[in-house]
């Protein structure tokens, strides 16, 4: 009988230590960046995380930012602890040193952003963009869409006259003939097409794969790696939604950019979300896009991009 209370107390005293451990892993507010076009946006407006988070006790505080570079430095100054962006915007961060880890990445959807010209234009492939004016957002993902691209056609980024402007502007750029050319992503890329009816020249696919990337703040994804999971793991349950009810989808991501819901119906039809832990096969194809960065000299520094590979045995500090 002592034996058995001896051990029934220390059950106790196990389970309350587990407890107050779980307890202290878990922050009591989760900074999260968004966009209003991105995956983080559509959990936002859908609600479902922060009442998952609210069981927990854990307030969900929601900042906006208007690109992925932005979104990075307030990440790497501890404004937020998680972000999502597409693939070159992180390379940027590291080569910047930024303390940031790769939870995990959506499903590749190379479809979703594409080199387009106007309806009329005489340039009907890659190679004719030889010397044209090719309007792009600098160190974006489209960036390592074009250089591949002209690669692919036997040009150089130096072949080409790049014109950096960030979408609004580019797209009045496209519209008035100031440029020849534009790369661009969705939901932008389905706008020009529809109300431009611009033709596009070139997509991604069969030349990089053009990923979301889902991260965080190494201090935060060392100090709380329970919570880190489960945002990747609502993320995972969100994609699912998402995925199998396009028009609703279609109808909140219009409210929160203010594009037309047929947009976007358009853009979700070539626009596959998921989340998935990161591999060895992701990471290589992430330290290509800063390998290639590196080579024509957008990137001052080379990246070790697996240097920052979460690993969820990490204790905290």
């Amino acid at each position: 009988m002592k034996n058995y209370l001896v051990s029934s107390l220390a059950a106790l005293v196990l389970a309350a230590t587990s407890q107050q451990a779980l307890a202290a892993s878990q922050p009591e507010t989760v900074n999260i960046g968004y966009q209003k076009a991105n995956i983080f946006a559509l959990l936002k407006y859908r609600g479902t995380l922060d009442d998952e988070f609210k069981k927990q006790g854990i307030q969900v505080r929601w900042v906006e930012f208007p690109a992925g570079p932005q979104m990075l430095e307030g990440l790497n100054v501890g404004s937020i602890d998680l972000a999502a962006t597409g693939d070159a915007p992180p390379a940027f961060a590291q080569a910047a040193q930024a303390e940031l880890v790769y939870l995990g990445h959506s499903l590749a959807n190379p479809k979703t952003e594409a080199i387009v010209v106007p309806q009329a234009s005489s340039i009907k492939n890659v190679a004719d963009l030889k010397g044209k004016r090719v309007a792009l957002n600098k160190g974006s993902d489209v960036n390592y869409l074009l250089i591949t691209a002209l690669e692919k056609a036997g040009l150089s980024y130096k072949d080409i006259k790049p014109v950096y402007l960030p979408p609004a502007d580019a797209r009045a750029a496209f519209q008035r003939g100031a440029v020849d050319a534009w790369v661009i992503w969705d939901p932008y890329l389905a706008e020009v097409e529809t109300n431009a009816r611009a033709r596009i020249v070139q997509n991604a696919e069969g030349l990089v794969p053009h990923y979301t990337f889902y991260l965080a703040s190494r201090k935060f994804a060392e100090a709380h790696p329970q919570t880190a999971e489960k945002v990747l793991g609502e993320l995972g349950k969100l994609s699912d939604w998402a995925n199998g009810h396009p028009e609703e989808t279609a109808k909140i991501l219009s409210s929160s950019t203010g594009l037309p819901q047929p947009i976007w119906q358009k853009a979700l039809a070539r626009m596959p979300f998921g989340a998935q832990r990161m591999t060895p096969e992701v990471f290589s194809q992430q330290q290509a896009l800063a390998d290639k960065f590196t080579q024509i000299g957008l990137l001052p520094v080379k990246v070790e991009v697996s240097s920052a590979t979460w690993t969820l045995d990490k204790k905290p500090q």
